[in-house]
Order: structure tokens, then C-alpha cells, then sequence
């Protein structure tokens, strides 16, 4: 009688401790993905300045302040092409709020531009190179894959990593979890 009662108790707190981990982790702000990466390495991706499509040199610390979203991609990549509808509708949602996505393609600036303007999208697209890849690789991403995301939080500290695709869900959940709650 007494063996079922402590297995009991031992599923009990079992549940209660998984509960509790899960319920604090989705409070808290998301972590870097990637071992090894340290958050103020946001800094180096803040000082890149590449070229826009009409050949004008951005630097992406022009939007520190806002959750920015740095998506490297490629119009020869299908994954990237299934995910940039998602990452423009995702976007526009939160157009008013302090978010900037950037797309950073490892292409040429012709092809990005046929791209742009079969696609729409939303936001600026700039033209990397393989040092940028580089950089990609020094953020977490040392196989050079794409797409790779890297997400900034307001002061410009990197909030999460993602090698591979991302959904229009996760995409917003991650970039709202950084932003300030509603009336605050």
C-alpha cells in the first residue's frame, strides 16, 4: 500500500515541476538558440552597412531601438522562398509596433530586385556578400546555411538565433515576446 502511494506522490511532483518549468519559460524573454553566442554579439551585426537595391549603403544600426528582425536568405534557396511570405505578412502585422526586419541576401542584386518585385516585400532587402556569410557564421550559424535569423531585442542584444525556417506563429511569438505589454 505504501509503494503506490510514494509512486503517486513522485508523478505528482513529477507534472507539478514540469508544469512550472514550461509555464516560467514561456515568460521569460527567449534565449539564444545557439550555444556559444554570446547576446552583446548583436553589436557586430548592428555595424554591418551593405548596400539597398538601388546600390545605397544601409547600416542596420539606423534602426537600434527596435526589435529587428535580420533574416539572411537567398533567392536560389527554396526554404528562404517558402518563409519570406510569412515573414512579410508578420511584418505588416506589427507595422506599427518597434519592430524592423531587414533581409540580408547572399545574391545578386538583379535577382533580388526580379524577386522583390514579383514578392512585395515589405522591407528592406540588402545585397551581402560571402563575408556576410562570414558574419552569419561568428552569430551561431558555422555551417553558413540558410535561412538564418538573428532577432535583436530593443537594445540591441541578440534575443534568439534560427537556422532554418520560421512561421508566421513563431516568428510572431518570439518578436512579441521582446516588445513592451500592451499599456505599458
Amino acid at each position: 500500500m505504501k509503494r503506490p502511494l510514494q509512486l503517486a506522490l513522485v508523478a505528482l511532483v513529477a507534472v507539478a515541476a514540469a508544469s512550472a518549468g514550461y509555464l516560467t519559460s514561456r515568460h521569460r524573454q527567449p534565449s539564444v538558440a545557439t550555444t556559444g553566442v554570446s547576446p552583446d554579439a548583436g553589436a557586430t551585426l548592428l555595424g554591418l552597412t551593405l548596400p539597398d537595391l538601388a546600390g545605397q549603403p544601409q547600416t542596420l544600426a539606423q534602426w537600434q531601438g527596435k526589435v529587428m528582425v535580420v533574416n539572411f536568405w537567398a533567392t536560389w534557396c527554396p526554404p528562404c522562398r517558402k518563409e519570406i511570405p510569412d515573414f512579410a505578412a508578420v511584418s505588416q502585422k506589427l507595422a506599427t509596433a518597434p519592430v524592423q526586419f531587414v533581409g540580408v541576401s547572399i545574391d545578386a542584386a538583379d535577382k533580388v530586385r526580379a524577386f522583390q518585385a514579383e514578392h512585395t516585400v515589405p522591407y528592406p532587402l540588402l545585397i551581402g556578400t560571402a563575408q556576410t556569410l562570414q558574419l552569419a557564421a561568428d552569430l551561431g550559424n558555422p555551417a553558413q546555411a540558410l535561412p538564418f535569423t538573428v532577432i535583436l531585442d530593443r537594445a540591441g542584444r541578440i534575443a534568439h538565433i534560427k537556422l532554418g525556417t520560421l512561421n508566421a506563429d513563431e516568428l510572431e511569438g518570439k518578436i512579441r515576446a521582446l516588445l513592451p505589454a500592451p499599456g505599458a
